[in-house]
């Protein structure tokens, strides 16, 4: 980053401590006040809609928003405010989404806005369900290669991390280490919660660019049925303690067929709101390892109960003040799967550069290959060519919705298994999703059907002149045609 940059975010930042004096005298009645204040700070950043935006929803005291933010402005600290304002907004959300688009053209490839990564593979839990708890303490990235991941990140403009595994905070302090020494990146952590305690709050604090999302499915019975007995309590107390020191967290549900019920109950989200998340990311249940099983996908119905949830639960009147995301159903909004380097990929703890956290095949790996290869590589240019998989973004993954695809893309690359127990071929995988996908095609059909949606502007390899020209001269060569021999 030039030295420009640099000035104009040590500006930013004292800017902003400023405005936060003042609106913490009496945060109500000063919340619009610091809503134009931040349109004029960061005006020239962002479209001025957002701005306009964010302040209808400061001076609305009935919008569910608005109580989202006073509770931003209350529960935490003033280092991890200001500072992921800074990380989150300004390095990632505008230099950094800048960068990615530029390198995307130049590079003709996919250039992600998110990096996972997982510090090791060990883990303290055996989740039902979960291939993480097959793989035992088998492999970690050393502190350099994590540096080296988010350094060479940072080269094509991806400023925000998620860390993975295995149970991350075994590495908590290496962790801290990474943080401290890239204040312009925002890190978020999937924890089981089990290590956390007053240090590790004092020390995220301290960096002010660390969030953590915490495992949390449901009621005690439900969470624990798939996480062992005494987890639900030990990650209770841990938000109590996030709560008190006033650190960023959040919630991670994995939402599967036998918890559904429970994670989207008035209940739940009223009890981790008032225990102070701020983030509850939710994902669709992935029949992947050896000892997964199929029965915990959700059904076609469950799943289109979720889609209508996300629209009640977001909802600016009659919602919940906090934010809720879940990447499957939320496609719609992003242009279909995002794996594959298109918005995110991932690093597992033996260095394999996969496409999706949940598909377990690479053909690069950090210790062979750069980044920037990888994202070149045959598997990474087949998403690229792919994408999207389905022009209903109800039905985004290669795997769950579109199985086919996936089988096709490991075969033409070449890629191999990275799965560090137990090798697995596509087509055994995608036997376990054979039966859903075809289940939920004509229900998401219906519903995608009589939906509106917004246009997300998303390019993709097919829109650009190299695709047309491919798609043009294809001679029943390209991948639509290929994918006739799996119908």
């Amino acid at each position: 980053m030039g030295e420009s940059h640099s000035i104009q975010k040590r500006a930013i930042r004292a800017t902003l401590h400023k405005m936060l004096n003042y609106v913490e005298k009496d945060p109500e009645a000063n919340l619009v006040k610091l809503a134009d204040r931040i349109g004029s700070l960061f005006g020239g950043l962002f479209p001025p809609e957002n701005f306009e935006k964010m302040k209808r929803v400061a001076a609305d005291k009935d919008n569910v928003w608005h109580r989202f933010a006073l509770s931003i402005l209350s529960d935490l600290d003033r280092n991890v405010i200001e500072q992921m304002l800074v990380s989150l907004g300004v390095d990632a959300g505008y230099y950094g989404t800048k960068a990615v688009r530029s390198n995307r053209e130049k590079y003709k490839c996919n250039i992600p806005f998110i990096i996972l990564f997982d510090p090791t593979s060990a883990c303290n839990l055996k989740c039902k369900g979960c291939w993480a708890a097959e793989y035992g303490h088998k492999s970690s990235l050393t502190n350099e290669e994590m540096q080296s991941i988010v350094s060479q990140g940072k080269e094509l403009g991806t400023h925000f991390y998620m860390l993975t595994g295995g149970e991350p905070l075994i590495r908590k302090n290496d962790i801290i280490e990474l943080a401290r020494n890239n204040r312009d990146c925002a890190f978020v952590i999937y924890t089981n919660a089990t290590l956390v305690d007053q240090k590790f709050c004092e020390d995220m604090n301290e960096v002010g660019n660390i969030g953590l999302a915490l495992s949390l499915e449901g009621t005690e019975e439900s969470n624990d049925w798939r996480r062992g007995e005494g987890a639900y309590k030990t990650t209770l107390e841990a938000m109590d303690l996030l709560k008190k020191n006033k650190c960023l967290f959040g919630i991670s549900v994995c939402y599967t067929s036998k918890n559904i019920d429970y994670i989207t109950a008035d209940s739940f989200m009223d009890m981790i709101i008032e225990k102070g998340a701020k983030y509850a990311l939710c994902f669709n249940y992935m029949p992947v390892g050896h000892d997964a099983d199929k029965t915990l996908i959700p059904t076609p119905s469950q799943r289109e109960f979720m889609y209508n949830w996300l629209k009640k639960v977001r909802n600016s009147k009659t919602g919940k003040p906090i934010f809720v995301m879940d990447f499957q159903n939320d496609a719609e909004y992003v242009g279909g799967c995002i794996a594959g380097g298109r918005n995110y990929f991932h690093v597992n703890s033996a260095g394999d550069i996969e496409p999706c956290v949940f598909i377990h095949y690479s053909d690069a790996n950090i210790r062979t290959h750069t980044l920037l290869q990888a994202l070149q590589s045959p598997l990474f240019m087949q998403y690229y060519k792919n994408q999207p998989f389905n022009d209903n973004h109800l039905r985004p993954c290669p795997m769950l919705e579109n199985p086919e695809y996936l089988q096709k893309m490991v075969k033409e690359s070449g890629a191999h298994s990275s799965d560090l127990v137990h090798e697995e071929t596509p087509e055994e995988l995608c036997e376990r999703c054979k039966d859903f996908a075809e289940a939920w095609a004509p229900e998401a059909e219906r519903i995608w059907n009589s939906t509106p949606h917004k246009d997300t502007h998303t390019q993709y390899y097919r829109d650009t002149p190299e695709g047309k020209a491919e798609l043009a001269g294809c001679n029943g060569n390209c991948s639509e045609c290929a994918m006739k021999d799996f119908e």
